[in-house]
């Protein structure tokens, strides 16, 4: 089988294509996607638990430790004790916040909105059903049962 063939090769050559779409216009906002996609992921208006965004966004919470770290340098967020439960802290959006996430927003809405006006609604039910359904099959299915490295 080709490269050209695998599905892993297909997602992921199409993830990296909308990755340069999306940082070559976070950069004009002098942000990176992980900072816009986080920036989506928090309430404008009470704030997330800290807690809440690693998991919408599929990541490992250290790995957004640093990107939160970022964002509070450059006055994006800024975090607050939970005013339920002392223990945990949520993240708020600054002004200037709010204004990168608006962008962030109205980008992958744009993005969205001009790949609907191409690709007809047939086919991107197809994509999504196909699309969850591999996710389903590598959440569910033992694909490499232990001791198989293949």
């Amino acid at each position: 089988m080709k490269r050209e063939e695998t599905i892993d090769h297909n997602i992921k050559t199409t993830w990296h294509a909308i990755a340069r779409m999306y940082n070559q216009q976070a950069a004009k906002q002098d942000i990176t996607t992980s900072i816009g996609f986080v920036l989506l992921n928090i309430s404008s208006k009470e704030g997330t638990p800290a807690t809440k965004i690693a998991p919408l966004m599929g990541l490992e919470s250290r790995s957004l430790t640093r990107v939160l770290k970022n964002m509070e340098e450059k006055g994006l967020i800024y975090r607050q004790p939970d005013k339920n439960d002392k223990r945990s802290v949520r993240i708020f959006l600054t002004t200037t916040g709010k204004k990168k996430k608006e962008v962030s927003r109205e980008t992958v809405l744009r993005f969205n909105e001009i790949i609907r006006d191409q690709i007809s609604p047939d086919k991107l039910a197809v994509f999504f059903q196909v699309i969850n359904d591999v996710n389903e099959i590598i959440e569910t299915n033992n694909i490499y049962p232990k001791g198989n490295n293949n």
